[in-house]
């Protein structure tokens, strides 16, 4: 018989014999299972939260910042500079208009849903200008709101997440109140765990009149991207640091790897604790089917179709294991929405879990290597039993 066929009629009769054994073949499989669980649903977060992030920048946009600053919170820029930028060569136009906004980014207390603190949410002060910029901004229920006045439209991700933005609400800001007026969704990426509101007002509301954090241009194409840079970088007395929405956002994303580093570091040691668990089942299992391994033996079947034979039953029992702990990660996460505190600027920005085929892969990878290393030793320790040793146990 040839050593192929040799390995498939045992592990046919492994796997035929698995029911008798099913107690020690669930806790194989219950622990794979958790540990892998355990740890898509970290990286799950984590990529979740890079995809927002990340999503936000595109190729034609570009933000510019104080020079030293690394986020629009820390930044400042004059109403002159960003009259000076309106003339800067790359801009687009729209009506013989030049796409440049200046924009304020703060911060307002808010009591997120079923909390008893506030958290910090993102307010942004924006020009019309604004909206051509950003075309996929879009209104989702309500209406946007008007300039002059003190009316504000808040991101699908933050409606979600906080109390009191119901539409005809009114928040406290500062010393006064502005009024909820719509909801706008951009298309899943940060802006939505923002609120928005006309940049005069805003202004006037943060006592910044004449100044903004940030300016945001749109390019003619992202090839104009160094007439712009090489423009403001000699103009003389400016002092501002010009990025493309992509550098931005993604040295925003830090705090994403932080997650995704911590998700494998668990769903590691969880595994640890199934690789033992693995070790002492199958060896439990191998040491009561001596007899069983004995026989096959002295009918001629090798040892190296035996140590294949369990190894294959292992890596089964390890891919089922893996299969239902991403699948309980999917059903219960994926897509579920969350906030956390976004690298940088130390506001709360809305999420949503994402199960990815990378995700997948990192875990079913955990799980397979939980079952070649608790399969492997006790495999082996079959495979070079002695036949009479094993038909003594009889």
């Amino acid at each position: 018989m040839s050593f192929i066929r040799q390995v498939l009629s045992i592990t046919r009769m492994n796997l035929q014999s698995v029911i008798e054994r099913s107690g020690a073949s669930i806790v194989i499989i219950v622990g794979i299972a958790g540990s892998v669980a355990v740890m898509v649903s970290l990286l799950a977060m984590g990529e979740g939260l890079s995809s927002t992030i990340s999503n936000t920048g595109q190729e034609d946009r570009v933000i510019i910042l104080r020079d030293g600053s690394n986020s629009e919170l820390s930044s400042g820029l004059g109403m002159q500079e960003v009259d000076i930028i309106l003339n800067s060569p790359g801009v687009r136009e729209e009506n013989g208009d030049p796409l440049v906004a200046g924009e304020i980014y703060a911060i307002i207390d808010l009591k997120k849903k079923g909390a008893e603190s506030t958290s910090n949410l993102p307010f942004r002060g924006v020009q019309q200008t604004s909206f051509s910029i950003r075309p996929e901004l879009e209104i989702v229920d309500g209406r946007n709101f008007n300039t002059g006045t003190a009316e504000v439209i808040i991101g699908k991700g933050a409606y979600d997440q906080y109390d009191g933005v119901e539409i005809g609400d009114q928040i406290k800001v500062r010393d006064g109140f502005v009024t909820v007026v719509g909801i706008f969704s951009t298309g899943g990426d940060v802006h939505e765990s923002e609120i928005w509101g006309d940049l005069p007002i805003t202004q006037n509301i943060f006592r910044r009149e004449g100044s903004v954090s940030s300016a945001i241009v749109r390019l003619q194409s992202k090839d104009t991207f160094d007439d712009l840079g090489i423009y403001i970088e000699n103009y003389p007395s400016l002092e501002l640091r010009v990025l493309t929405e992509l550098e931005f956002f993604d040295s925003q994303a830090s705090g994403s790897e932080l997650i995704k580093i911590f998700g494998q570091v668990v769903g590691y040691i969880m595994a640890v604790g199934a690789i033992f668990a693995a070790l002492n089942t199958m060896y439990s299992a191998v040491s009561t089917r001596l007899v069983e391994i004995g026989t096959l033996r002295a009918l001629g079947f090798k040892g190296s179709t035996v140590l294949v034979s369990l190894m294959i039953e292992a890596m089964i029992l390890a891919t089922i294991g893996g299969l239902l702990g991403a699948g309980i990660a999917y059903v219960l996460f994926n897509g579920y929405t969350v906030s956390t505190l976004a690298g940088g600027s130390f506001t709360q920005t809305a999420f949503a879990f994402a199960v990815t085929g990378d995700v997948i892969q990192q875990g079913m990878s955990l799980a397979l290597t939980v079952g070649l290393i608790g399969g492997v030793f006790p495999a082996f320790n079959a495979a070079r039993r002695d036949i009479t040793e094993a038909l003594r146990s009889i």
